[in-house]
């Protein structure tokens, strides 16, 4: 049985390039090591520059721990981190009144863009997980 691939290394690089803001470590499913780097300018930029190689570990972790399914996880990521405050990616995941609501909000004045930024993995799994006819 070959390895899922749920999450992309070229994505993960595409927002390393904006990773002293954390995204790269948000997408991979590490939302505590995000949300320092957004707080430290990716630790100083020295952590940033140490992710640039650990971006196929992180990679293959998220691989692992995440479910594959009808979603990308790419897609909603890059949706979320440069529209987030639309709510494109919550229209994307078929979240409709949510979406709305961050359309007439501005992600409800980006608080709802924080809190997907440290859910949108978990949330992506669980649609997945539901649609397989898994619960929760």
């Amino acid at each position: 049985m070959s390895q899922q691939d749920t999450h992309s290394k070229t994505i993960g690089y595409l927002l390393w390039f904006f990773g002293f803001t954390g995204a790269h470590r948000f997408y991979y499913g590490k939302p505590v090591s995000g949300t320092i780097y957004f707080l430290t300018f990716g630790l100083f930029l020295i952590g940033w520059i140490v992710d640039l190689f650990l971006i196929p570990s992180l990679d293959r972790e998220a691989d692992l721990r995440f479910t594959d399914g009808r979603l990308s996880y790419s897609v909603a990521w890059i949706l979320l981190t440069f529209l987030g405050w639309l709510g494109i990616h919550r229209f994307y995941m078929g979240k409709i009144w949510t979406g709305l609501l961050y359309l007439l909000t501005g992600g409800l004045l980006l608080v709802g863009v924080v809190y997907d930024f440290w859910n949108l993995n978990k949330q992506i799994a669980e649609i997945h997980e539901e649609e397989a006819g898994r619960r929760v």
